[in-house]
């Protein structure tokens, strides 16, 4: 009996051992993969919806996942888990001091992209500081509305307005903010839209915040739109394709069912689907229209023009067309932010962050007028600093769109655009001349240059624009004056307080270099609060609440450097 019981145990290990084996080389020994059991085949995909794939319908869905030439069975999931982080960011290098004796004059491009602030957002709301090239002040700044003063009837597409003020930064130093306010249409007088959606349905995008909020969002924005608008749908994944011909939004059924059809799997091809999406709307060219390609993704451009200068040459080619670019990212771990920044910006486009519903319909709904009616193109702001009242100046953000003294008058570089309703603010740190607060010393053998009839200016303004598809700009000049200036922060205007701690805080997450000791973020939600307003949707509440989930970010990173806590 024991005999016969070491025998089944025997065979017992023996086809134990045989069921765990794997493969082994039959020369060097190598273990090499054992191969897994294959699931059952899935039912056969219908043609209409591998052409929502953006896979061509006569051709074989080709599996993407797969990995050194070893294909790996698809699993029920639609899509393998996004490692925790590859988002890309353009290095961002922040603007220096610069010494108005020897450069007087700064010029940029507008910008008005708000897509860093809800990136940011997301970061903090997860309990974590963003990277620091992933804070673009300028769009944290413009994400608000500051209520500016309307054109008045008849005059220029916007209304500017100026205001100097003593820094909360730095003691001994001045703010200046230039605000812009763009002229709103009534819902009645906007002309009609024709626009092409390029929508990424690569495996990228299969997460509840990409595809299926994509989808949500374009619900939200047809319900603004006017029924004789047109809307087209072409996807990219291994291949474009299109999923709906123009389609006016009275039938917007047909649209919902086509939004409703996408699946998210495959690889991307960004440039080819770009290609084909402005093939599409060039079509459907509606004279005295808006004509617009409005890109979802996550940007992950991997496929086809995947060279960022091939791409922005593209762009750059088809803005002549008269077609403008809309760029909406979406998720997280594979945001190319660098790449969408760059193409909507060659595109005369506006570029999003969408990470919630309520962002979707902050974009697309409540500011859906800024985003797609365009009121004045190619926007450039050159600003003349007068030496012998300001002896150093500070530009707060627009790295990315910083411009040659001499593009200001040169109409064929390219440059921001204005939507209608939208504000634009820059804010710029000056040193007045004589200040203890200077950063830089004169120099011994130099002569500041001298400064005319001054009349109480502290910078001199000019701002040149286009009319929508016009080739030829208009100059509008103003002076900083004495009249502009108020004596404290307290009693500059609320919009002037307001951005200035957005500024703040804005500088906060990047390291706080430029901000005085005094200054951090008890100082930021105390005027942020103090100037909160009426705050009809509640985004200046959570600005301040921001303040206080990034300050406990930074004390957490804080412990977590080297050094730190010993």
């Amino acid at each position: 009996m024991r005999l016969r019981g070491l025998i089944l145990a025997s065979v017992a290990a023996t086809a134990l051992l045989a069921g765990c084996t794997t493969e082994v080389g039959e020369t060097d020994g190598t273990v090499v993969d054992a191969k897994p059991s294959t699931p059952p085949p899935p039912p056969p995909m219908a043609e209409s919806e591998r052409a929502l794939q953006g896979v061509v319908a006569t051709g074989s869905a080709k599996d993407s996942r797969q990995e050194m030439g070893r294909i790996v069975p698809a699993p029920v999931i639609m899509a393998p888990p996004e490692p925790e982080f590859r988002d890309q960011y353009e290095d961002i290098e922040a603007n220096p001091v610069r010494l108005t004796s020897e450069e007087p004059v700064s010029t940029f491009s507008i910008d008005v992209d708000t897509a860093s602030y809800a990136n940011v957002r997301r970061f903090l709301k997860s309990g974590s500081l963003p990277p620091k090239d992933a804070v673009r002040i300028e769009e944290l700044i413009n994400y608000f509305d500051y209520a500016y003063p309307q054109p008045k009837p008849g005059s220029d597409p916007f209304a500017t307005q100026m205001t100097m003020m003593p820094s909360p930064f730095n003691a001994g130093r001045d703010l200046i903010q230039i605000g812009i306010q763009g002229r709103d249409i009534d819902r009645d007088a906007r002309p009609p839209i024709n626009l092409t959606l390029l929508v990424d349905v690569s495996g990228s995008m299969h997460s509840e915040d990409k595809l299926p909020l994509a989808r949500q969002a374009m619900k939200l924005m047809l319900e603004e739109m006017a029924p004789t608008d047109t809307v087209a749908i072409v996807v990219y994944a291994g291949a474009a394709g299109e999923v709906l011909a123009p389609t006016p939004v009275s039938d917007k059924r047909k649209i919902v069912a086509a939004l409703e059809n996408l699946r998210a799997g495959g690889s991307t091809a960004g440039g080819e689907g770009l290609r084909l999406a402005y093939s599409l709307a060039e079509q459907g060219l509606k004279k005295g229209a808006v004509n617009r390609v409005m890109l979802l993704t996550d940007g992950d451009f991997n496929v086809g023009i995947s060279d960022p200068e091939q791409l922005e040459d593209f762009v750059s080619r088809k803005r002549e067309t008269g077609i403008y670019l809309s760029v909406l990212g979406f998720g997280r771990g594979n945001y190319n932010d660098a790449m969408m920044q760059k193409i909507s910006q060659t595109g005369n486009g506006t570029a999003a962050y969408i990470d919630t519903l309520s962002e979707a319909r902050k974009v697309l709904a409540d500011d859906l007028s800024g985003n797609i009616f365009p009121i004045a193109d190619d926007v450039k702001i050159q600003v003349e600093f007068n030496p012998a009242r300001i002896s150093e100046y500070r530009l707060i953000g627009y790295e990315t769109r910083m411009l040659e003294r001499a593009d200001f008058n040169n109409d064929k570089v390219d440059a921001g655009d204005i939507g209608a309703g939208i504000s634009v603010t820059a804010i710029y740190e000056v040193t007045p001349t004589g200040s203890d607060a200077a950063q830089i010393d004169p120099l011994r053998y130099g002569e500041a240059a001298k400064a005319g009839s001054t009349q109480g200016e502290y910078a001199f303004v000019k701002l040149r624009y286009k009319a929508p598809g016009a080739e030829t700009s208009k100059l509008l000049t103003y002076a900083v004056t004495d009249t502009n200036r108020v004596a404290s922060v307290d009693k500059a205007p609320e919009w002037a307080r307001f951005a200035t701690a957005v500024a703040g805080f804005g500088e906060m997450l990047k390291g706080g270099e430029a901000l005085g000791t005094g200054f951090g973020w008890e100082a930021i939600r105390k005027l942020g609060s103090g100037a909160k307003g009426k705050d009809k949707f509640g985004y200046r509440a959570e600005f301040i609440e921001l303040t206080r989930l990034a300050e406990t970010a930074d004390a957490q990173a804080a412990l977590n450097r080297p050094g730190q806590g010993e």
